[in-house]
């Protein structure tokens, strides 16, 4: 009886050290980046706009311009996040990832709703609030997401941004892999798809995303580099299923056992994430078992002693209340590059408006060619399956491009101080020559385009986002990357709605009139040849090229921040807290 009594003992210990661990390890920072990229690669379906806008174009009888307008307030929803951020300044991140999970499922669901004619025909401004209610939900799971993920791991922000952001890029081919094998070659199903997959995957995780303290890791690095060959395996796969569903027939079988290939590469980063947990563990294990004789922090060798309490109460109150009255002086009075900006500080500064300038551009131009390469390929007379190739190809390089610009930017500044403007600047001097291809098409340029115009699009984010954090610190960083990004709308709405789409009507009532036809004779407004979309493909490529050259101002600006060592004050941080935990530990 005492043998069993000592067996059932070391039974129980047994299970209670393994709901301790498995409690360690969905509260550890490495399962909150698993999370992550779960509900990042959900967070991308603003770039499968172009599968499914020819549904709604001819659902609801639309016209390019108006098609083009809906564009606008999805790009308008995708990039105003200004809202998410100061919701995510003064609650916790649970509330944040609610909050798009809802807006998410509410505005997709409303648009499947309409174009599958369940409801009555919807008025225009309806179908824009819709989309851009949907699109805006991205946001709230960027600011969940991916501002926590930088704050848990500040030293390698480049590298984080360019892994999260990658799994956004991807996030088109991998709904389009799961809803074939779902719901079959039916495009309006994949709008029901992006209304509840993306909310359940933030609800899910909703507890598990937050913000931890920093501990300096050594091999932090290589772990990363390890997330990055398991995504860049799942985008190798994602593009040969593409080629294959091109020039092969897929049965309902093979498009399951691709999605369940893709599902599978997904879920690979949680056996990393859980071998990284379980070694921490292993080692606070240890440190209770066995803790160190030696303490390494002695405040009596102190040379300058922290002020007494009445002291230092007394002088944060001094402070507040200079700062309280004199805040407008300090809009002006801006800190170092680096350094913790406020809202306002960072805003005014020179530096964010020249960001602001090249983001118009770029990013105003890219979105342009995404929402318009459904009808690009149409006017070239190229076949459905065809089109949507164009779609996959441009998210798989959209990927390609967000981790190109965080891990080798990352590697080029900490190398060689090579600084990360002067990357923006070259991006979109790759971005003008994609764009020209469609200008002026032959046989085959639509697939090097969408390649080059999804590399370049998808490496301008994580440059934008790393370029805020590093200029103007972290403390509001949920603000200021949901700022940053407010020119891409802008620049979406001038460059698509009121430049792209009135010149693609104009020449689509060329065809008609060469036709002997009006705009009244036929339902839907469509443009067929190469100069459907070449002025205007000319300016875009022009407005990109104007926005490279700005950047270069912004480069000579800051060549002497990037020379420094930016990351210094993160480690010294996390060297301080290591010791703290240290001494707590020995203490105990």
């Amino acid at each position: 009886m005492v043998e069993a009594a000592r067996i059932s003992g070391t039974g129980g210990r047994r299970g209670g050290d393994l709901l301790a661990f498995a409690a360690h390890v969905l509260r550890g920072r490495w399962f909150s980046l698993f999370a992550s990229f779960l509900v990042m690669a959900g967070a991308g379906a603003t770039y499968l706009f172009g599968v499914y806008s020819k549904d709604i174009k001819s659902s609801l009888g639309y016209d390019q311009t108006t098609l083009n307008l809906l564009g606008f307030f999805k790009d308008l929803g995708a990039n105003v996040g200004v809202l998410s951020g100061l919701i995510a300044e003064v609650t916790p991140t649970w509330f944040v990832l609610l909050i798009g999970s809802a807006m998410n499922f509410a505005g997709y669901f409303m648009i499947w709703l309409t174009v599958t004619g369940k409801v009555s025909k919807p008025r225009v401004w309806q179908m824009c609030l819709y989309i851009c209610i949907g699109a805006n939900s991205q946001n709230f799971a960027n600011t969940g997401a991916l501002v926590t993920s930088v704050r848990n791991f500040p030293e390698s922000r480049g590298v984080m941004l360019g892994l999260l952001k990658g799994f956004t890029g991807l996030s088109g081919a991998i709904l389009t892999q799961i809803y074939l094998a779902v719901y079959g070659n039916d495009s309006k199903a994949l709008i029901l798809l992006i209304a509840w997959l993306p909310a359940a995957l933030s609800v899910v995780f909703v507890y598990t995303i937050r913000a931890m303290k920093v501990v300096r890791q050594g091999n932090e690095l290589k772990i990363f580099y390890q997330f990055l060959y398991v995504s860049i395996l799942l985008a190798l796969f994602i593009m040969a299923m593409t080629v294959l569903e091109k020039v092969t027939a897929f049965s309902p079988a093979a498009y399951a056992a691709s999605a369940t290939v893709v599902s599978a590469l997904l879920f690979f980063p949680l056996f990393i994430a859980v071998r990284e947990e379980s070694s921490i563990w292993s080692i606070k294990k240890q440190q209770l078992t066995n803790p160190p004789q030696i303490i390494t922090i002695d405040d009596n060798n102190n040379n300058n002693p922290a002020p007494a309490p009445m002291e230092e109460k007394s002088r944060t109150a001094t402070t507040t209340t200079t700062t309280t009255t004199r805040w407008y002086a300090k809009i002006f009075d801006r800190p170092e590059r680096g350094e913790d900006y406020t809202i306002l500080q960072a805003l005014s500064s020179t530096d964010m408006l020249i960001l602001f300038l090249a983001t118009f551009c770029g990013l105003g131009s890219s979105l342009t060619a995404v929402d318009n390469l459904g009808q690009i390929g149409e006017s070239l007379d190229y076949p459905v399956k065809t089109i949507k190739t164009f779609v996959s190809l441009l998210s798989i390089w959209n990927y390609f491009g967000r981790i190109f610009s965080g891990f080798v930017s990352e590697q080029l500044l900490s190398k060689y101080k090579f600084p990360r403007p002067l990357m923006m600047t070259i991006v979109l001097f790759l971005s003008c020559i994609g764009l020209l291809l469609i200008a002026f098409p032959f046989r085959g340029s639509v697939y090097i385009a969408s390649v080059i115009i999804g590399f370049s699009f998808g490496a301008q984010l994580p440059l934008l986002f790393a370029i805020i954090s590093e200029l103007f610190g972290l403390k509001y960083y949920s603000t200021l990357f949901n700022c940053g990004q407010l020119a891409s709308p802008l620049g979406s709405y001038i460059l698509n709605v009121r430049v792209t789409g009135p010149l693609y009507d104009r020449e689509a009532l060329k065809n008609l009139a060469k036709k002997g036809l009006t705009r009244d004779s036929v339902k839907e407004l469509t443009c067929v040849g190469p100069q459907c979309y070449q002025l205007a493909f000319v300016i875009l490529a022009s407005v990109t090229f104007f926005g490279a050259v700005s950047s270069l101002v912004l480069v000579a600006r800051t060549r002497e921040f990037y020379r420094g060592d930016i990351y210094k004050k993160f480690r010294d941080e996390a060297e301080e807290s290591s010791e703290r935990e240290m001494a707590l530990t020995t203490n105990k």
